[in-house]
């Protein structure tokens, strides 16, 4: 079998890369001094690197828009003095044979290129992100010749070139030569048709220059499998008995060889490989050979963080086993074509790919009128010519299920020339366009960004036609929430069949830094006006090529089997679409507290795709009762892990395909201890106030209170600092990107962001028994508003040495809608860096994002909790905690918990960082640790949503200003001590 990275050299003769180094020049308009270009190489010319994108070589400049054309819009016009570079390289070229011509093909090249050889002109290309090939048959000369290939920034083609990304240029993809013989396959299309279960029809159809026959052999594994013969321009069938068809979950290939005449000097062998796969409608519903699906999908733009667009083949191919290991099925090219290679590894690897061609026009929306170009005819070819080129190029991939006539681009009369000239090419597979909203043309109805309720409504009345969501799950910064209810209608209605969230990398640019680091950069850091900021930067995935919290969270709500919990079974259904369940184990383990007590594995069985069974874990029970019977009382969770045992070179094989917690039982009593030595009975308080200041005394703890500001001033146990700025109580906290709209409309004109606290009133006494009561009266205001927060702090101080804080907030005024957070705050010693808890984990996880994480217990240190968006934002909360720790590297620091018996739970984070740096920080390497680490501990969060462009937080998951309590016991811990459960040992 050949591979992906072969192929495109392989169906050529006398391959030639022209990758490498070339001579360089960069000048400010098009009107280049005609020896310039033509010179032979001296040592005055730059030399750069092809592949490349000038702005990334420090020529020019880099400059990010979402819509806006970065210059003025006047179509076909643009700006005379657009950057120019001339590109040459001298090339040696083997006298040709008889019949034998040249051809030079560019991958990519951005936005408009001329080429010369010898000082020749040979012709011109538009179209980026399309591939374009050149006869340099009558101009080459046996020996040196010198190539030369003027590249323009601007054209008129960039009016359709206005995706939201940045704008460099260069040749940005592959440069090669290749020779072809007097014999050769000029063009060829495949269509298959699935006549029976195991029996496939293959079409073949060819095109030769010549009058030769083209042979056709297909092999699989295990060797020959037909063979046919036709002739140029006449199609021949044959037929494949003992079929395997190609789909995501099972990405058979045969190997297919087209040979054009003799095999010799006359005549051309092509390899390709052949994957059967016909996608058809019916009933409004889409089939791939027969079988219903569901595209789990992502948008992805070509980018590398140092050199744009100019990806090599290891990174897109390491990106595509990214997404098979995280269960995407399905990727969208947005908003262009990819290297010719791309959609071969998406063949191999079983990648559904939506294949959009390179069209948008967004920056006419801003001008006045989205459709301008698009509804006038005067543009029309240029409208098919790019899905013309796209479809040629690419029809003969099993992995491309639908084509895109582009994207953001108004609708109008060039879009229904375009979707005519795509049918005609190829009439076996759908065609999309999302703006085409009512399905007048496309064989796919889309829309972008609808909330949950839209899709519901849409999935109850379905149109006709099969429906998907090409963008949605905006993933910029922290976030994306609310995947989970997305997806549960997703599985509701099957007329929805493909959702693809925005977006796959964020597309920001390194830059190194004086001392040696990097920093990420984005819109608005290269001097570039207009720019859109960090809006590039929205991806699942950072730049690095490291996974998000986003992604795990998609991985999950995707996961090809799904379980739920079912009177002591489990119901397994399939979210398979082409094969069974054989290969999945369910491996099942009882937890007591956070501690495994029983496991067991459980196959699933030949579950049919989309069909379900049950599994029975009685047995398991059984056995974790009997090891957890000194443990009564404890929590009793069920954890699930999916795993797969297929044997696929991509597979992580000790990672499972997702994962799933069910409660089993509660804890009887929710109070938690600090074991041994900890103990709660009277002894000596000593209690003295002096000068405004409180202290209380307990052998070696010693809390100091502030009278006048009502709060903790100092806190030492065994002669160790345990905190050093005091409790706050707040309903702040850094932004994340989804917030910026809450921002900009509710917080920021409220001035909820800088909230002053006033103490009132401060009382305290000693109660019978020895315990200190602080009785704390404060009130949380914004400035020049009438409205604000009541709060009564009342302070705890037990002779064990915890300190028990209940907060209670009492909302007055005319406010009643969002806030980010309501919770404490204080901070300790920056030795205490590392933490432990018994909640969700790993991983950071929110109210709307949190199925990836599983309850148990959980160690890290408060580095590695911290998410490194590229903007710094709120990140490394943990919901659902029952307890935390926060210790320095001997064991001594401070244990968290809950001590509302209503309300067992919390939420916390622990930051290196002061919540104000992080919130002003624009960069990563603007961070400055101090010597605190600051925690926060949470009663309630707001949820992520996703509404830096998408949808708004959901109701359910949205944290209101009105009246809360809470509290919390704190219990100082040291070296040798441990957090166990009233239920006993081992809980």
């Amino acid at each position: 079998m050949k591979t992906a990275e072969t192929y495109d050299r392989e169906r050529s003769i006398g391959f030639q890369s022209l990758a490498g180094a070339w001579g360089f020049r960069l000048f400010d308009g098009p009107n280049v001094p005609p020896d310039t270009a033509y010179c032979c190489l001296h040592d005055e010319w730059d030399h750069v690197q092809v592949p490349h994108m000038w702005q990334f070589d420090g020529y020019g400049k880099l400059q990010y828009t979402d819509e806006a054309f970065p210059f003025p819009v006047d179509p076909p016009l643009v700006p005379s003095n657009t950057p120019t570079a001339i590109y040459q390289k001298e090339i040696t070229i083997d006298p040709l044979n008889a019949g034998e011509s040249l051809i030079l093909c560019l991958d990519g090249v951005d936005s408009y290129a001329e080429i010369y050889l010898n000082a020749a002109y040979v012709g011109m290309t538009k179209g980026s992100r399309l591939s374009a090939e050149f006869d340099l048959t009558r101009q080459a000369v046996p020996g040196d010749n010198l190539l030369v290939v003027k590249v323009l920034q601007y054209s008129d083609g960039s009016y359709l070139e206005d995706q939201d990304m940045w704008w460099g240029s260069g040749i940005f993809r592959d440069i090669y030569l290749y020779r072809r013989p007097r014999n050769h396959l000029c063009d060829f299309r495949i269509r298959t048709h699935r006549t029976g279960p195991t029996q496939a029809q293959v079409i073949l159809e060819g095109w030769a220059s010549g009058e030769e026959p083209i042979s056709w052999r297909i092999c699989d594994n295990h060797g020959f499998v037909t063979q046919v013969v036709s002739q140029s321009g006449c199609p021949v069938t044959t037929q494949i008995d003992g079929a395997r068809f190609w789909n995501p979950e099972d990405p058979f290939l045969y190997d297919l060889t087209i040979t054009v005449g003799d095999s010799g000097n006359d005549g051309e062998v092509v390899p390709h490989r052949l994957g059967l796969a016909e996608v058809t409608i019916e009933d409004g519903l889409m089939y791939l050979n027969g079988s219903y699906f569901v595209m789990h999908g992502v948008n992805r733009h070509d980018w590398d963080p140092r050199r744009g667009r100019a990806v090599d083949i290891e990174r897109v191919r390491r990106d595509l086993i990214m997404m098979k290991q995280n269960n995407i099925n399905a990727v969208r090219t947005s908003h262009y074509p990819n290297d010719p290679r791309f959609y071969e590894l998406c063949d191999e690897l079983g990648i559904m790919v939506l294949a959009e061609t390179d069209l948008e026009c967004h920056g006419f929306d801003i001008a006045g009128d989205i459709s301008q170009i698009t509804n006038d005819p005067v543009w029309q070819q240029a409208y098919e010519n790019r899905i013309e080129r796209l479809v040629l190029r690419e029809r003969n991939h099993p992995s491309i299920v639908i084509w895109s006539l582009g994207n953001e681009s108004g609708f109008g009369c060039n879009f229904r020339a375009a979707y005519a000239r795509c049918k005609e090419l190829d009439p076996t597979r759908p065609v999309h366009y999302e703006e085409d909203r009512y399905g007048e043309v496309t064989d796919v109805i889309s829309t972008m960004y609808s909330r949950v309720s839209q899709m519901n409504d849409l999935g109850r009345h379905p149109m006709g036609k099969p429906r998907i969501l090409c963008e949605y799950a905006h993933a910029m910064g922290n976030g994306p929430g609310g995947l989970e209810e997305y997806q549960k209608v997703f599985d509701t209605w099957d007329s929805i069949q493909g959702h693809f969230v925005w977006e796959w990398c964020d597309q920001a640019v390194v830059i190194p830094d004086v001392d040696g680091s990097e920093t990420y950069r984005y819109g608005g850091d290269f001097d570039d006006y207009p720019n859109d900021g960090n809006f590039c930067i929205d991806g699942l995935v950072f730049p690095w090529q490291e996974p998000s919290p986003g992604l795990f969270e998609y991985r999950q709500v995707i996961c090809p089997v799904k379980v739920e919990f079912n009177n002591q079974r489990l119901l397994v259904t399939s979210r398979r679409y082409f094969t069974d369940l054989n290969d999945i184990t369910l491996v099942l383990t009882v937890q007591a507290d956070g501690h495994s007590v029983a496991s067991m594995e459980s196959s699933v069985g030949p579950v049919a795709p989309r069909g379900h069974t049950n599994v029975d874990f009685s047995k398991l029970l059984e056995l974790a009762e009997v090891r957890q019977a000194e443990s009564k009382g404890a929590d009793l969770v069920l954890l699930v892990d999916v795993m797969s045992g297929l044997d696929q070179f991509w597979r992580v094989h000790d990672r499972p395909l997702g994962s799933y917690q069910f409660e089993l039982k509660k804890r009887s009593c929710q109070d938690w201890r600090v074991t041994p030595g900890i103990q709660e009975k009277a002894s000596d308080t000593d209690c003295s106030e002096d000068a405004g200041r409180l202290i209380v005394s307990q052998g070696e703890d010693v809390i100091t209170f502030n009278l006048c500001e009502g709060s903790i001033e100092s806190w030492n146990s065994r002669g160790k600092q345990i905190s050093m700025e005091p409790f706050k109580y707040g309903i702040w906290k850094p932004l994340i990107d989804n917030y910026q709209q809450e921002y900009a409309s509710l917080w920021k004109p409220s001035y909820i962001d800088v909230m002053q606290t006033d103490t009132r009133n401060v009382e305290w006494k000693k109660e019978d028994g020895g315990t200190t009561v602080v009785r704390v009266l404060q009130r949380l205001a914004p400035p020049s508003q009438g409205f604000g927060m009541r709060v009564s702090l009342t302070y705890r101080v037990w002779p064990s040495g915890r300190l028990d804080l209940a907060a209670s907030g009492r909302a007055y005024g005319s406010y009643h809608d969002v806030i980010p957070r309501i919770g404490l705050s204080f901070s300790m010693p920056d030795s205490c860096n590392r933490v432990s808890w018994y909640g969700r984990g790993p991983g950071e996880s929110y109210p709307d994002s949190k199925t990836a994480n599983m309850i148990g217990r959980w160690e890290s240190t408060v580095e590695d909790m911290f998410t490194p968006y590229v903007i710094p934002q709120d990140c490394g909360n943990h919901e659902d905690a029952r307890w935390v720790t926060i210790r320095d590297c001997r064991g001594d620091g401070l244990a968290v918990f809950s001590s509302d018996r209503s309300k067992p739970t919390f939420a916390f984070s622990v930051w290196p960082y002061t919540s104000e740096c992080i919130n002003s920080a624009k960069h990563i390497g603007d961070l400055k640790a101090d010597s605190q680490v600051h925690v926060n501990i949470n009663s309630a969060v707001l949820g992520l949503g996703s509404n830096s462009w998408g949808s708004e937080v959901l109701d359910s998951y949205r944290l209101r200003f009105a009246d809360n309590d809470f509290s919390f016991s704190f219990v100082p811990i040291h070296s040798g001590q441990q957090v166990l459960g009233s239920g006993g040992a081992g809980c």
